[in-house]
């Protein structure tokens, strides 16, 4: 595990690396570091540090923090196919992030995007822990967050088609597909904190995630509280990954993939993966974002739509490798 946890380590090290140094700009590697470190003004140090640095910071974090996530739901509802979307947090943060782009507020004010997309999710906590009730299992939290989700996208939908603005509409689209680019540091200190707590919160629940794989009754047994163990993931995940989406849009597939790729290494065991998850989707995250500036430098190739189109394939792949183990 230790060997694991460091090699993944060192992949992400380079990877950060890599979004550091690969750009459109074409700079040097001496010039993009005496920029980074010891630059005092110029367009260099502006490409450097209000560009790129917060677009690499925002990769590291939305990728642990979707593969964390993602590795928690499964754990805790005992089903692979679980991921963090289940519950509704991404598509509520998105239908706050489209309602200010659409009325506007986003174009009034910088930070308005993402604290629009903070608050849908912070309603679809609410909404979700109000409908699973306070004793609900599993079953009832997946269905409250699949209600949640639909109406979230049909009241999405409706934005879009009501949208007297078409310019509007394509950048409630495209913010839609998720991307990294344009991103400063205001972004950063907004959700960082966010992210770090969620995070936090889920790596604690390890030991319950553990006890939960032999089954409800034995993790009561064995002292798990489960409407607590299911209260602070549902909190963890909404602040994680509510604060994810708000920086990022939509970006799939990571917290689906990730997991199933390391569990193998891992025993098994959710305490052990979900930190390696949380490096796994930050060197996935990571890789797509640097791969999406040198598949198209000349266009904005956006970052959900490279994940999607890796992940997708991926998963059925596995889908299919599941089926023939089965049979």
């Amino acid at each position: 595990m230790t060997r694991l946890i460091l090699a993944l380590s060192a992949l992400v090290a380079v990877l950060f690396a890599a979004s550091l140094l690969i750009g459109p700009a074409g700079l040097g590697l001496g010039e993009s570091l005496r920029a980074l470190f010891a630059g005092e003004g110029g367009p260099i140090v502006q490409v450097m540090r209000e560009i790129r640095l917060p677009r690499a910071v925002l990769g590291l974090l939305v990728g642990a923090v979707l593969g964390l996530s993602g590795a928690a739901m499964q754990g805790f509802l005992r089903n692979p196919l679980a991921e963090p979307g289940l519950i509704g947090i991404s598509a509520s943060a998105s239908l706050g992030a489209v309602i200010a782009l659409q009325t506007g507020l986003a174009a009034a004010f910088a930070l308005a995007l993402p604290l629009a997309a903070l608050a849908g999710a912070g309603v679809a906590v609410a909404l979700v822990l109000g409908l699973a009730g306070p004793r609900g299992g599993a079953l009832a939290l997946i269905l409250a967050g699949i209600g949640i989700s639909a109406l979230a996208g049909a009241l999405t939908s409706l934005v879009l088609n009501l949208s007297p603005n078409p310019f509007a509409a394509i950048e409630i689209v495209h913010w839609m597909m998720g991307s990294l680019a344009d991103r400063s540091m205001r972004h950063v200190w907004l959700a960082a904190p966010l992210m770090a707590g969620g995070m936090a919160l889920l790596l604690s629940l390890g030991r319950g995630l553990d006890a939960l794989t032999l089954g409800e009754d034995a993790a009561q047994s064995l002292g798990v509280d489960l409407a607590r163990l299911r209260l602070w993931l549902v909190i963890g995940t909404a602040a994680a990954v509510g604060a994810a989406v708000s920086v990022a849009g939509a970006v799939g597939f990571v917290g689906l993939v990730v997991p199933h790729l390391l569990r193998p290494l891992t025993g098994g065991r959710p305490s052990r993966l979900l930190p390696a998850a949380a490096l796994g989707g930050a060197a996935m995250l990571l890789a797509a974002d640097v791969a999406t500036r040198l598949i198209a430098p000349d266009r904005d190739l956006k970052l959900g739509v490279l994940t999607a189109i890796v992940g997708a394939p991926f998963f059925l792949h596995l889908i299919w490798r599941l089926r023939r183990v089965e049979a």
